[in-house]
């Protein structure tokens, strides 16, 4: 009774308990998603924007293998051999440079942003053993998004790419095509006629002062002129990836896609620019997750019931030990420099190294039965007194090695 009379003078105070929250937290699932369309449709772009937005990792084919390349793992040094000796990277060493990432430590922590696969190459996996991998992965999909788009646009899109063969950056049509830009500026022009007409004279005279100054937007880059068409980017090698498309991995992403909450499955229409693409994804997001990253609730949950004015951030039970160095085994007091906040609470790491493993995941170093400090037993007597018996038992009772 007094607890609940204690609840009710006080409604403003945090009801749930912290702790509670925090480890219901560090077991919840990261946010997954997968996009899918078919060739050239934008599934690249719109997963690197989703991934900036949502704060998680990026996969695909080439992303992976640029990191892996850049940080000298084993697979990058595969990859670099076999580019050194002018060979392409099989897709077997694709896929399970893929595979690892989607069981890193980071992504465990963050989730993920999928595309380019399943892909339409069934030199190591048929589509089948694909979408099997999909349905099994440890993190599943939370969000199908599937871009659609007609065939004719899709094919008249991607024959209107061009790429700098020095930068290898991509354009399209209506960023070189000058009978296209020619095109857009009339209209621009036509619409501000339309709205100067309605404007006062002192507005009108501003304004063209400030077009007169302004860079003209609409001019073509002297760049531009030295672009090429890439060979997949030809008309009738465009109609036969999409043919491709639909006759080998149409049906099988519309079964996996069936089998989706319709909640969970977002469709987007593949002619609208990127940034729009990303908003309407956002929209269906936030409707249907109601605020799924847990992080910045929590933390908001945790300033209900101040301290002091202002205060937010505290000491966790861990004190100054470090975390990382605690589940292996060793006490080790961390360095003030290397200190970060999560969840509300302040961590102290003792290394560079243990800082960067903490940061990729620290649900490891925070789910029970951490923290534990480690004790040290010293078993000793006579010879056959039995020493090992009763050290074997010790260790298996409290989780410890000999």
């Amino acid at each position: 009774m007094a607890s609940q009379e204690e609840k009710q003078a006080q409604p403003f105070t945090d009801i749930f308990d912290e702790d509670e929250a925090e480890k219901s937290f560090l077991l919840s699932k990261p946010t997954c998603f997968i996009i899918f369309g078919k060739p050239g449709s934008g599934k690249k772009t719109l997963a690197r924007k989703l991934a900036q937005w949502w704060n998680c990792i990026f996969i695909e084919a080439s992303e992976v293998i640029q990191t892996n390349i850049h940080e000298e793992t084993e697979y990058g040094l595969k990859c670099q051999e076999l580019l050194f000796k002018g060979q392409s990277i099989s897709e077997e060493l694709v896929t399970e440079m893929i595979l690892q990432k989607l069981e890193s430590p980071e992504v465990a922590h963050y989730g993920y942003v999928l595309s380019g696969f399943p892909s339409l190459s069934e030199e190591y996996m048929s589509i089948s053993q694909q979408i099997e991998k999909i349905k099994n992965l440890k993190l599943k999909p939370d969000f199908l998004i599937n871009i659609k788009c007609s065939d004719y646009d899709l094919c008249q899109r991607i024959s209107g790419q061009r790429q700098d063969p020095h930068s290898g950056q991509v354009y399209q049509r209506n960023q070189w095509d000058p009978s296209v830009i020619e095109k857009r500026k009339k209209k621009k022009d036509q619409h501000e006629e339309e709205a100067d007409e309605e404007e006062d004279e002192e507005q009108e005279e501003e304004k063209v002062e400030e077009e007169e100054t302004a860079k003209d937007p609409y001019k073509i880059p002297e760049s531009f002129h030295q672009l090429v068409q890439r060979p997949e980017d030809i008309l009738e090698n465009a109609e036969k990836r999409v043919g491709l498309y639909k006759d080998i991995l149409l049906h099988p992403l519309e079964e996996l896609m069936a089998e989706q909450d319709c909640q969970y499955l977002i469709e987007v229409d593949g002619n609208q620019p990127p940034d729009d693409l990303l908003e309407v994804s956002k929209n269906y997001i936030r409707c249907s997750c109601c605020f799924n990253k847990q992080d910045e609730l929590l933390r908001a949950l945790s300033s209900c019931n101040l301290i002091a004015p202002r205060y937010r951030w505290r000491r966790s039970r861990w004190g100054q030990a470090c975390p990382v160095a605690l589940k292996g085994g060793d006490i080790v007091m961390g360095n003030p420099d290397l200190a970060v906040s999560f969840l509300g609470k302040m961590y102290v790491l003792s290394s560079q190294e243990a800082l960067k493993t903490f940061m990729l995941n620290p649900r490891p170093y925070l789910l029970p039965p951490m923290p534990l400090p480690p004790c040290k037993v010293l078993v000793f007597g006579a010879p056959l007194s039995g020493r090992t018996t009763i050290s074997n038992l010790i260790a298996h009772k409290y989780k410890g090695e000999v």
